[in-house]
C-alpha cells in the first residue's frame, strides 16, 4: 500500500488535455467561482482554436469557450 502511494506521488503525471482544462473551468465557474487569470482562459480558448483578442470581456471568452465544448460533444 505505501509503494502504490509513493508511485503515484512520484511518477510524472500526464498534464491535463485542452478539454480537460475547459471542462475544469466550466465546473469551476458553475460552482460558483470567478477565474481571476484572464490569461488562462484566453490560453485555454486559444487552445481549443477560437480567435481570442486580449481586450475581448473575460465573459465572451467564457461563452465561446461553453459552444465549442457543447459542439466537441455533440460530435462524439
Amino acid at each position: 500500500m505505501p509503494l502504490n502511494w509513493f508511485k503515484k506521488r512520484l511518477l510524472p503525471r500526464q498534464p491535463p488535455t485542452t478539454e480537460q482544462r475547459a471542462h475544469d473551468l466550466m465546473a469551476a465557474i458553475n460552482a460558483g467561482g470567478l477565474p481571476l487569470n484572464t490569461a488562462v482562459v484566453n490560453d485555454i480558448a486559444r487552445a481549443l482554436g477560437l480567435e481570442v483578442s486580449s481586450r475581448a470581456p473575460l465573459e465572451d471568452t467564457i461563452k465561446r469557450i461553453r459552444m465549442a465544448l457543447k459542439r466537441m460533444e455533440s460530435q462524439t
